[in-house]
């Protein structure tokens, strides 16, 4: 960094295990705006992740701003930031400065002479308590902070998804963050990984029929016209297929050396995905008003029924997509997406929703006419 000045503060260090301390200080209002910003998520011009945290909620802003500007606020909910490696720290001299568990110090973080230049740290957590800081006529209220040391974006998305299980984040923003750390916070979020990331190489694989198509949590609101499915239903359809051990992706998996050939799922995804395109084209990249394909309930229900087409199809024949095709044109007479009603279930096309029921209702129809008609075409 180049022409910095040095903000000091007060502070503890405390050790909790390992060499990563956390700094406890405090920050007045105004000067949260001076050294720490927020990491919206997104995506660059070449499709690469950056960022992690969620739009901001106006209205949450506003209510805890109209609550700082009120005359004795009590504001104990602190922020937890991301600190630059630059940061100085000084422990106080005496033999009275730790007490076992903390030790007391300076605290100096290097903040940009231009009040215009980059800020040093990232907001991990507190992102709306901060824009409503940043925003208060109480300029001066002290606020507390908690502070680590993070010189990679993959520690703080890290510890961003591990400050945010309390009250949950949003599912889709979760996901998406998965595939770019390596120490996943729960088994429930591992079990999301590998199909999160291999729904990020649909939404980008040129060979793809999802490609740009695909709703995620950093898909920029003007995209958002041109996308049409949302990322957790496929998501959760590639999951079950590859943890299930009836799931056609199941044998992609080496549980023994814990190994996983990518490139076979693959082949796999686009092939299926690629013959559903294909045989029903009319129902593809509309709206879910416009197509129950596109839905929820028809995401999940035609991953099910892959697991008994891609059973008869090789991912690695040249012509996988035209032979899934030909399994996936035994229903075409039977599948109401767009128009008419599924007579079997009781509905009509647009009747069917994104519920348990619904996608069990379905998926069952779906397979059972398929190894029906199988059966009768052998």
């Amino acid at each position: 960094m180049s022409e910095l000045k040095w903000l000091e503060r007060r502070a503890l260090k405390v050790l909790q295990g390992g060499d990563m301390p956390l700094y406890l200080f405090t920050l007045a209002a105004e000067e949260i705006d001076l050294v720490a910003d927020v990491a919206r998520i997104g995506r660059d011009e070449a499709g690469r992740l950056i960022g992690y945290q969620r739009p901001e909620k106006q209205k949450h802003v506003k209510q805890i701003q109209e609550y700082l500007d009120s005359e004795d606020p009590l504001f104990p909910n602190g922020l937890i930031l991301a600190l630059p490696p630059e940061v100085r720290w000084k422990s106080s001299r005496g033999p009275s400065t730790s007490d076992g568990l903390a030790v007391s110090g300076t605290l100096e973080i290097p903040i940009a002479a231009d009040v215009d230049g980059p800020r040093p740290a990232w907001i991990v957590d507190g992102q709306q308590r901060s824009l409503a800081l940043a925003r208060t006529k109480n300029r001066r209220l002290p606020v507390p902070v908690a502070g680590f040391v993070a010189p990679t974006l993959e520690l703080q998305r890290e510890q961003f998804l591990r400050v945010n299980t309390v009250q949950p984040l949003p599912t889709g923003l979760v996901t998406e963050l998965l595939p770019e750390i390596a120490r996943v916070p729960s088994a429930r979020m591992a079990t999301r990984q590998l199909p999160s990331a291999l729904v990020d190489m649909l939404n980008q694989d040129s060979e793809s029929p999802f490609q740009g198509i695909i709703r995620r949590a950093s898909t920029a609101s003007d995209d958002k016209k041109s996308t049409f499915v949302t990322d957790t239903s496929l998501i959760e359809a590639i999951r079950e297929s590859i943890e299930s051990p009836s799931g056609v992706l199941f044998p992609y998996r080496n549980i023994a050396t814990g190994t996983t050939d990518t490139e076979g799922i693959r082949r796999a995804l686009i092939a299926y995905w690629g013959a559903v395109h294909d045989v029903f084209h009319d129902a593809w990249a509309r709206p879910a008003t416009e197509s129950r394909l596109m839905h929820g309930v028809g995401i999940r229900a035609m991953g099910r029924l892959m697991d008994r087409v891609m059973t008869h199809v090789r991912d690695d024949d040249p012509n996988a997509r035209s032979a899934a095709e030909a399994e996936l044109t035994l229903i075409v007479s039977h599948c109401a997406w767009t128009e008419g009603s599924w007579e079997a279930l009781g509905l009509a096309w647009n009747d069917l929703q994104n519920t348990p029921r619904h996608i069990s209702a379905l998926s069952n129809f779906l397979v059972r006419t398929y190894l029906a008609e199988r059966t009768q075409r052998q």
